[in-house]
């Protein structure tokens, strides 16, 4: 069963804590809760325990220990409806690892602001009114 997400929480996801930094503090600035992790592991550990309540992944993909698209998966086995975006400062991107499993946008970094609160804007108001 689907879950209806209302909710303003993001996990965010990347191995760089000044991107996981910048990142949460602007978006909280527009009053969206952000969880932050700079290990895959650990938030996938989080996401488990914590699922009914986030709305929207922001992951990068290349990081040690686990990958971004690892990390989807895993998420995907959970709740196959939660908005996952994949994020990389990386222009040559395979997705073939996703193996059809879908996601709701890449991020190029580096990103202007106004775009990612765009994206995100866009993306959270859906959501809501699905």
């Amino acid at each position: 069963m689907p879950i209806n997400y209302q909710s303003k929480l993001i996990l965010l996801v990347d191995d760089d804590s000044d991107i996981v930094n910048l990142f949460k503090e602007l978006l909280e600035n527009k009053n969206y809760e952000v969880i932050g992790f700079t290990n895959p592991l650990e938030a996938l550990k989080n996401y488990k325990t914590n699922f009914a309540q986030y709305g929207l992944i922001i992951s990068d993909i290349r990081m040690p220990g686990m990958t971004g698209f690892d990390l989807l998966k895993n998420i995907k086995k959970i709740d196959a409806t939660i908005s996952f975006f994949l994020m990389s400062a990386y222009d040559a991107i395979n997705f073939s690892e996703l193996e059809g499993i879908k996601i709701d946008g890449f991020i190029q970094k580096p990103i202007r602001i106004k775009e990612l609160l765009s994206i995100l804007e866009k993306h959270l108001i859906n959501i809501s009114i699905s």
